[in-house]
């Protein structure tokens, strides 16, 4: 079976536009009248990124905010959006996936412009696709982390993994963490405020310690993890614990759609003004090193990587 990143590398070869940004990152740009065009795709899939029995409403509003998630990573202000729809056969069902859909783009306003309807064969796996575009002054790639930076990460990590879990029938827990898996928030207005500020910044949403290793690679450096700083909500806490192996857990499970990125340590007084101005949540993970690869410790002392780090379709 060939992996996301084995196919990527296959399609780097013609993928040698400067927009593309040699396929390392989370969203393409084009400048255009001196504008920086920021456009970014994503496909969710049944069984793969929602469940068959999860609400309709709720996978409507998921598409949009994957996509205005990269966006928010590139500090850009969504424009507007394009969708692939496979009709299920089943109207109250699409009418519903609408209806979640155009509240997701309502809220964050990213108007649908266009796109394309495909009936698939009773019995497919439902699949759908959304190109969601916006504009920006700044855009981090990432590829710009520097040895000495800081890592930080937005918001609480795990608390989607957890609700997926719950979904599953596999958990007992509140609302809130079944409500961090099919309701995620996209990070657009942070994205914004903190472009300027950072050296890289990318989305977690196939988990924290995968992301921080794509950073590090596309970066050319090494990227140390303080498995005692992962922000864990206390609805996490209440049903996974505080140890080490339920940091792990969040720190791999993805879906968070949270902003990590890394900024030199004289930013650090402007970015925590940023995101108090937001009341957004921020935490400082780790560090960037000279080298290569991705580490993970507890109380400085080195710990193993996880067989898995995080999800790789």
């Amino acid at each position: 079976m060939t992996s996301e990143s084995a196919f990527i590398d296959k399609l780097r070869a013609f993928a040698t536009h400067p927009a593309a940004r040699g396929l390392t990152d989370d969203a393409a740009t084009l400048t255009h009248a001196g504008r920086t065009i920021v456009l970014t795709h994503d496909t969710i899939v049944e069984n793969v990124h929602f469940l068959p029995g999860d609400p309709p409403e709720d996978i409507g509003w998921k598409l949009a905010v994957a996509n205005l998630s990269d966006l928010a990573a590139k500090g850009a202000k969504p424009i507007a959006s394009l969708m692939a729809y496979s009709l299920s056969g089943d109207g109250d069902w699409d009418a519903r996936f609408a209806a979640g859909l155009g509240e997701a783009l309502t809220r964050y306003g990213c108007p649908l412009i266009g796109g394309d309807t495909v009936r698939v064969p009773e019995g497919s796996a439902r699949h759908f696709g959304m190109t969601a575009i916006g504009e920006a002054e700044f855009v981090p790639g990432r590829d710009g982390a520097s040895p000495g930076d800081d890592l930080w990460v937005s918001g609480t990590l795990g608390d989607a993994g957890a609700g997926l879990a719950i979904a599953k029938g596999e958990l007992e827990g509140p609302k809130e963490l079944l409500q961090a898996y099919r309701r995620p928030v996209p990070q657009l207005e942070l994205g914004q405020k903190l472009a300027p500020l950072v050296s890289a910044m990318m989305d977690v949403s196939d988990g924290l310690l995968i992301d921080a290793g794509r950073m590090a690679e596309a970066s050319n450096v090494a990227i140390a993890i303080e498995s005692i700083d992962v922000p864990l909500s206390s609805a996490f806490v209440g049903v996974r614990g505080d140890t080490r192996e339920a940091s792990i857990e969040a720190a791999t499970a993805g879906d968070d759609y949270e902003l990590l990125f890394a900024a030199p340590p004289r930013s650090r007084r402007q970015i925590e003004t940023v995101a108090e101005g937001l009341d957004a949540h921020i935490q400082c993970v780790g560090l960037v090193e000279a080298g290569k690869g991705l580490s993970l410790q507890e109380g400085g002392r080195p710990l193993p990587l996880p067989e898995t780090l995080g999800w790789e379709h």
